[in-house]
């Protein structure tokens, strides 16, 4: 009953008849507020009174306005008055202008109807900005109203400008300067964050340097540079450029030059060199240089600031933190596999099982563990018959031999003593891998000798194939991001020469790569471009041109701006390559950028289908049933005589026949069995290798998503829940590099949610998924001795005991897991993760690639190919990942600092803490993912920004003069 007259009421009461809602009371104060402006309103609108008068009236309405106080969740009272008003005031306004009022009084209504206006919002009139133009613009009345009016202000401002941008010139200069009354204000309420806004709706972000002073730009900065990620080009350049300039003008030399660096512009590291002559500054400036491998040559050539930039110095600064940290012992492999923590019980075998490849692990694992350190108790051995080189065999030997070379990583004088033995060896194996070796030991160090150019250039046109590729690897390795002209010419033949061995080509290209990364070398990318479209169809098949291909993307990387003539070429190569091409070039290209467009476009190629599946396939039924079939319907019977022959009345003739023939024929059978096999098992390789060059590019496009996914953190989060999915649903080789994808976006970081996902790949019916997941665990925890992780990888040990290829995987893992003693990191970022190395993703890049299909590569037990040597190709990656203080002279100093995870300040009020949950200790430290170190007190200034790397330190004279 209730319902229904309800109901009844609401149908047939008439809605004049409807009860009003009940009007607000208002307190004696207000209703005599809002009588007081309803009488000036009535005022204003009298005629014939003189323009004094009125004046009067609007003078004291302003006032009535500036003088009421607020909540910040409620409209002030004056304008909620006059809000009932507001049109006949907009009346009002157009009799005056009409009339014969002066301009002053004109001013003064448009003034207050501004205000007002934003109580009576219109959609799309944008009255507020309207009366704001007809005020007197230069009178700076517009910052009398108030912090929410200039929001509104700057609001319909942005607006206004996108609507008018290209067809009024004019009204677009105006809102440009109206904006630039309204930045001022907002400076000076701490409201950074809307003065950049308004700027940049209005596309005038380089004019904010004029209104800053030195207590507001350092928040300003760090908000711009915060924006970077989340900008569309070309504003994401102006807003770094705009910041490079503040900082450069308010003497913030360090911040200044890690912005050059993200913008990859040598003139302006060149400018932030040249605006001081402090030499302790340039120093500081040449080792924030050297965490980039930047072969920049010093403006004032100064001997030390040279010797910072090249990272002469780090064998040293790297020795102290061994002493400091007590970890000059070396370790053996053993120490680290733990084989002693596996319980028994749970074994499945006992006893070596291919013991050449376990050795070689072990070298490879010698090498990780005691990178650096120039001792160990393996491969450095003194006496050559009882060295662990000879324990391996074949192209092995290169591998272990090389290890020389990671053991005295960044050393180069005591490397090449080292190498020297094995250079001159008589076995070629021992020889390639001390070539091998010699570009190792030179890695991300500018030495002004060149040592490994004049001992690798001779082997680089050797006519033995394998110290020809040991030696052009090592020079990849060795001037890795130099852009040394030298190693152009006499690697970039090599490519274009088709007499050549293809897999000498694609190593050279791959080589060149490395070398100019970043750089869009045209000579190198037409070199490249015009080979593939020489090269047979049968040479674009061939496993090794994924490495050409890779060559030319990593030239393109960062270089979004000038990718579009090389894809033009590509799509004139008729082969499938020509996708993987454009994707690597893409890929590159967008790296670190977090583009959302990039990464939904490769997520569309990923979800393509192959050709193999997409051709119509047979109704399920079983093979058997499907090949029965295919028989009785007259197909060509090889389907059909491969099914068996069980019938019983066919049996016993068979044998009559073979019983005959058994001292004739078997063995010119057998041979033409053998013959038809080794012909349909090359036919299938060849098919095999035709797909996997047509399904190439799917695979590269999900490394591609963690390259471009890894500079922003929301999008690192969002692109491991897209691997989930392609791990569910992808085809085989989606499937296989997904592990690989996700080792890349969390290099050096052990998230519990990325190994956790990848301790379940590792048991993968597919082995090259579960081979690709292992090296992927060692990846997310390089460098971090982390305990978890170890743990699951000594449990893999033990369940793959009996597969070597797999157990092969598990031990570089380890190796990986403990990279130099845990002093070590796989990140390709520097400078509080704000700036993406090109050198290091490069790395991480290609043995990422090798590995989307392992058996071909790392895995491979070939003896004329040494394609494991690839595994080096992470050297260039490999930092030391610690924090050194040093004194003026550059000798270590110990300070106290507190090292914590870093916090993100932007845009808090206030001067909030940097770090959270810290620690204090003596220089040096290590810091690890994320973390951030800050000094304890003001007894030292340090020169840089950021305490990363080595950081030199002056005494504080304000501190001294409190001690005193």
């Amino acid at each position: 009953m209730p319902a229904k007259e309800e109901s009844t009421a609401g149908a047939d009461v008439p809605a004049a008849k409807k009860p009003a809602p009940a009007a607000e009371e208002l307190s004696e104060e207000d209703q005599k507020l809002k009588d007081d402006l309803e009488l000036l309103v009535e005022k204003l609108a009298e005629p014939n009174q003189t323009d004094s008068a009125y004046a009067e009236y609007l003078t004291t309405m302003k006032n009535f306005i500036k003088e009421s106080t607020t909540s910040m969740t409620a409209v002030p009272k004056p304008l909620k008055f006059l809000r009932p008003h507001y049109p006949v005031m907009a009346d009002l306004y157009e009799k005056w202008s009409a009339g014969s009022q002066g301009s002053a009084l004109l001013v003064q209504l448009a003034d207050v109807l501004s205000v007002v206006a934003m109580t009576y919002l219109d959609a799309g009139k944008r009255d507020s900005l309207k009366y704001r133009f007809l005020c007197d613009e230069g009178s700076g009345g517009v910052a009398d109203w108030g912090h929410e009016y200039m929001r509104n202000l700057a609001l319909e401002i942005g607006e206004a400008y996108q609507e008018s941008l290209g067809a009024d010139d004019a009204y677009t200069d105006r809102l440009v300067a109206l904006s630039l009354q309204i930045v001022p204000f907002f400076l000076q309420h701490n409201a950074e964050a809307d003065a950049i806004d308004l700027l940049l709706e209005v596309e005038s972000i380089e004019k904010l340097p004029q209104f800053l002073d030195a207590s507001t730009y350092a928040r300003l900065c760090l908000y711009m540079v915060s924006c970077v990620p989340l900008l569309a080009p070309p504003d994401d350049i102006a807003f770094l450029q705009t910041a490079f300039s503040i900082y450069l003008s308010h003497g913030q030399l360090t911040q200044a030059l890690t912005l050059a660096i993200k913008l990859d512009d040598e003139a302006l590291i060149k400018q932030v060199f040249e605006a001081t002559s402090d030499v302790l500054v340039h120093k500081q400036l040449g080792f924030i240089l050297s965490l980039q491998f930047n072969r920049f040559r010093s403006p004032d050539e100064d001997v030390e600031v040279q010797e910072t930039i090249s990272n002469v110095k780090l064998p040293e600064y790297f020795a102290y933190l061994a002493k400091e940290l007590n970890l000059l012992d070396p370790k053996v492999p053993d120490e680290i596999y733990k084989s002693y923590l596996e319980d028994s019980r749970f074994s499945f075998g006992s006893g070596s099982i291919d013991s050449a490849k376990q050795n070689l692990a072990a070298s490879f694992v010698n090498a990780f563990i005691n990178m650096g350190f120039c001792k160990d108790k393996l491969v450095s051995n003194v006496d050559e018959s009882k060295s662990w080189i000879y324990r391996t065999k074949g192209t092995g030997m290169v591998s272990a031999t090389a290890a020389i070379g990671s053991i005295y990583q960044w050393n180069i004088d005591d490397g090449l003593q080292a190498l020297n033995k094995y250079t001159e060896s008589n076995d070629d194996d021992i020889k390639a891998g001390a070539l091998l070796g010699t570009g190792i030991v030179s890695a991300n160090i500018n030495d002004e000798a060149e040592a490994a150019f004049a001992l690798l250039q001779e082997y680089v046109t050797d006519p033995k194939k394998l110290l020809q590729t040991s030696a052009i690897t090592g020079l990849g390795i060795a001037f890795a991001g130099s852009a040394n002209e030298e190693v152009l010419a006499l690697l970039l033949p090599l490519v274009s020469d088709t007499d050549v061995p293809l897999e000498v080509s694609c190593l050279a290209s791959l080589a060149l790569g490395h070398v100019f990364v970043g750089s869009a070398h045209g000579d190198i990318t037409s070199t490249v471009l015009q080979t593939l479209l020489e090269r047979e169809a049968a040479h674009l098949n061939n496993k090794f041109i994924r490495f050409m291909a890779m060559g030319l993307g990593l030239l393109y990387m960062g270089k979004t701006e000038l990718i579009d003539d090389a894809l033009d070429i590509i799509d004139a190569i008729e082969h499938p390559i020509n996708k993987t091409l454009k994707v690597l070039i893409n890929i590159c290209a967008y790296a670190g950028t977090g583009n959302v467009l990039q990464i939904q476009s490769l997520l569309q190629m990923c979800s393509a289908k192959p050709k193999k599946d997409a051709e119509p396939k047979p109704e399920e039924g079983g093979d058997e049933e499907g090949t029965a079939e295919a028989g009785e319907a007259g197909e060509p019977a090889e389907a059909a005589a491969t099914e068996p022959k069980t019938e019983p009345d066919t049996a016993p003739a068979t044998e009559d026949v073979e019983m005959e023939d058994a001292s004739e024929e078997p063995q010119t059978e057998v041979k033409k069995e053998k013959e038809e096999a080794a012909e349909e098992a090359e036919a299938e390789e060849d098919d095999e290798e035709e797909e996997e060059t047509e399904e190439m590019y799917q695979g590269i496009a999900i490394l591609g998503l963690a390259c471009i996914a890894m500079g922003e953190d929301i999008g690192q989060d969002m692109v491991l829940r897209h691997f989930s999915h392609l791990m569910h649903y992808g085809n085989s080789l989606i499937r296989r590099a997904v592990p690989l994808a996700m080792g890349l976006v969390s290099a050096s970081h052990p998230q519990m949610k990325a190994f956790d996902t990848l301790s379940r790949f590792t048991h993968d019916p597919d082995l090259e998924i579960s081979q690709n997941a292992i090296y992927a665990m060692g990846l997310v925890g390089a460098g971090t001795n982390n305990a978890r992780l170890a743990q699951l990888l000594r449990q893999l040990a033990q369940y793959y005991s009996k597969s070597p290829d797999s157990l092969f995987m598990v031990r570089i893992a380890q190796g990986l897991l403990y990279l130099g003693k845990g002093t070590l990191t796989l990140t390709p970022f520097n400078i509080e993760r704000t700036i993406l190395n090109k050198v290091s993703l490069a790395a991480l890049l290609t043995v990422s690639v090798a590995l989307l299909d392992p058996k071909s590569f790392i895995l491979n037990d070939s003896t004329s190919e040494t394609t494991h040597q690839l595994l080096y190709y992470l050297t260039p990656a490999i930092k030391p990942k610690m924090l050194i203080t040093v004194d003026e002279n550059l000798n270590p100093i110990k300070v106290n600092v507190r090292v914590g995870q870093a916090v993100d300040v932007v845009g808090q009020a206030g001067k909030p803490k940097t770090i959270t949950g810290w620690v204090t200790q003596a220089t040096p430290v290590l810091l690890n993912y994320g973390e951030r170190a800050e000094l304890e007190n003001n007894e030292y200034i340090s020169l840089s920004h950021t305490l990363e790397g080595i950081v030199i330190l002056k005494k504080n004279p304000e501190d001294m003069e409190v001690d005193n």
